[in-house]
């Protein structure tokens, strides 16, 4: 026999001899200590529902850091809003006592109104009920709108006022319906002769920043800026609101004439500023569940799994 057969013939043998030997090897003896151990300390894959990293859809999991910036930004939504809450806490206790002066001045008896008027002055008279008596301008009238009052489209009626002494002032004598704009429609509106004027002295007005620029030279006035009127008829920068409190009906008889009639005299600032701590208080504490919420929020398993796979 060649030696190459030879060769073969042992190396087939030797193959069947090991196959033989493992399988009439004995089989590890079952011990109960082993299942005692296995029973105590389960492993996940001994679970029928363990599902591999592999075995489910592929996702993807954040290793190592449990939160991003993400996290930064939502902790300064609750102490941004805390401190808006406080601050409108602050403007509250500051209109409360505005109002309070302003209402104490309009108890009192009205003022006549001296010839010379400082303007820096009249921020400390501002809602103070004042007096003057003259003759009104109409040829220097100025309508300011568009205004609504209950639906209606109008204008408020602003007539310079020229007192014995020459000075002159503003006076916004009230309200108008739009179709009474041509003073031709309301004679009975452009009293003639020496008036007697009651009203309230108010500070220049501030527009807002959606309201357009007056056009004086077309007689298109948007808002009332004192300055500007009082360089166009020659008054003084002094702007007193006429003050009246007719009834329902004759109401009804001054808008039905074109007669102006003036605003009840009140202070009708706005003072929102209860709600605003609401909602900001609310803000901050709703986003600070939130935060808590997303802080508290346990890992999920396989972000734990992904964890411990990385370590190993």
């Amino acid at each position: 026999m060649s030696a190459p057969f030879s060769f073969l013939r042992s190396l087939r043998f030797s193959q069947c001899a090991r196959a033989t030997t493992r399988a009439n090897a004995p089989k590890r003896p079952f011990s109960i200590a082993r299942a005692f151990r296995q029973r105590e300390n389960p492993q996940p894959v001994d679970s029928p529902e363990f599902v591999s990293i592999l075995d489910g859809p592929p996702k993807i999991v954040r290793k190592g850091r449990r939160h991003g910036p993400g996290l930064i930004i939502l902790a300064i939504i609750p102490v941004t809003a805390f401190a808006l809450g406080s601050w409108q806490v602050q403007r509250l206790g500051w209109k409360s006592e505005l109002i309070a002066k302003f209402e104490d001045r309009l108890v009192r008896d009205p003022l006549p109104l001296p010839p010379i008027i400082d303007p820096d002055a009249i921020h400390e008279f501002d809602f103070r009920r004042v007096v003057a008596s003259g003759v009104f301008r109409h040829d220097q009238e100025m309508l300011i709108g568009p205004r609504m009052r209950d639906g209606q489209d109008g204008y408020m009626v602003v007539t310079p006022l020229e007192r014995k002494d020459a000075s002159t002032i503003l006076v916004n004598r009230g309200w108008i319906s739009k179709k009474h704009r041509d003073q031709r429609t309301r004679p009975d509106g452009l009293p003639k002769g020496e008036v007697m004027v009651e009203g309230l002295l108010r500070e220049p007005w501030k527009k807002n920043m959606f309201t357009p620029e007056n056009r004086p030279d077309k007689g298109e006035f948007y808002f009332p800026d004192v300055k500007q009127m009082a360089e166009l008829t020659g008054s003084q920068p002094v702007w007193v609101e006429a003050t009246a409190e007719p009834e329902f009906m004759q109401m009804i008889d001054y808008e039905r004439r074109g007669i102006p009639f003036g605003r009840a005299a009140e202070v009708n600032l706005r003072n929102n500023h209860a709600q605003y701590i609401f909602t900001w208080y609310g803000l901050s504490l709703a986003t600070s569940i939130m935060l808590w919420m997303v802080i508290k929020k346990p890992t999920t398993e396989i972000a734990r799994r992904a964890n411990r796979a990385s370590r190993h």
